[in-house]
């Protein structure tokens, strides 16, 4: 098990290297002149090349990926261009935290109601509840995020009231004030992985259900709840586990939509506003922080797969 985590995390280690001077490259070759969009455009040229060098960008293109790559392992993410020069760091750690919180209640929502329809599904294949669950979660998966979004704001913030239309509570507020903020854009998140999470449940188990094992089982009196519960969900939930693990660094930046809709603080919009304001240093950092907790996501799926299936680490 020991070899088998230390060549992922080398894996790990080489992705992100990778990745990172892909970013690198990307952000350069994008229209604009850093300085100039700082300083303005009536900026006069000795300004412009003082701020330059300032800032690093008159030296070589492989020495200013290495000076960043370095000063962002240390922690030094540099500061923002538009936002006042504030550090970087604090900032998207910051709205780290909001999307730490909306991940998990979107998980904590989504995964038990999700592997539920999922097992019923494939315990009922071909029969009319497994047509309803189909049909639902794909009419669900089909909706856009935005649509989904301004449905519950519609129907549950502004027609009954009982939820804030905007998710704006810090970090700091009481944990049943967040949580009321949150529950819209955590359902509308829920929406687009339970679809995903439904199918692959479902799939797992009617391939289970066909295999020998459990025709055995049962042939020899074994109850056929014990069997579902002891044997087929503990095979049938392995590619569900690994869907689910993945998503989670999907959840960290990948709810751009649901996010601006809902107003909510996130890595999502955050990023957005860098792209608006062409800040080339909160871009870098927040794709950087994203691709990480995406890695780590996958990491997470190869350990927990391999622990509740040795043969993966015999391979």
């Amino acid at each position: 098990m020991l070899r088998f985590l230390a060549r992922r995390i080398v894996l790990l280690a080489v992705t992100l290297l990778v990745t990172s001077a892909v970013v690198f490259a990307l952000t350069q070759i994008l229209p604009g002149d850093v300085p100039r969009l700082i300083l303005g455009r009536d900026a006069p040229p000795q300004a412009i090349e003082n701020l330059r060098e300032q800032l690093g960008l008159n030296q070589p293109v492989p020495q200013q990926y290495i000076n960043w790559l370095t000063g962002f392992i240390s922690g030094d993410w540099g500061t923002s261009f538009t936002g006042g020069n504030a550090p970087i760091r604090p900032l998207i750690m910051d709205r780290l935290g909001n999307s730490l919180r909306l991940a998990a209640l979107t998980l904590v929502i989504s995964i038990p109601i999700s592997i539920t329809l999922g097992v019923i599904a494939g315990l009922r294949e071909n029969s009319w509840i497994d047509s309803l669950i189909s049909i639902l979660t794909l009419s669900v998966v089909g909706l856009p995020e935005f649509v989904t979004g301004l449905i519950l704001i519609n129907v549950f913030a502004l027609g009954l009231g009982w939820f804030p239309a905007s998710a704006t509570a810090p970090i700091s507020a009481p944990l049943g004030e967040w949580i009321r903020q949150l529950i819209l854009p955590a359902i509308s998140a829920s929406f687009v992985l339970m679809a995903y999470v439904v199918r692959m449940t479902r799939a797992g188990v009617i391939d289970e259900l066909k295999k020998t094992y459990v025709r055995t089982a049962i042939l020899k009196g074994v109850p056929q709840s014990q069997v579902i519960l002891r044997h087929v969900l503990r095979n049938a939930l392995l590619p569900t586990i690994t869907v689910i693990a993945v998503s989670f660094g999907w959840l960290i930046g990948g709810l751009i939509v649901i996010e601006n809709v809902f107003s909510f603080p996130g890595v999502g919009r955050l990023m957005t506003a860098a792209v608006e304001r062409k800040d080339i240093p909160l871009m870098q950092a927040v794709v950087m922080v994203t691709i990480f907790f995406f890695a780590i996501s996958n990491l997470a799926a190869d350990v927990l797969y391999a622990l509740l299936n040795p043969r993966i680490r015999l391979e």
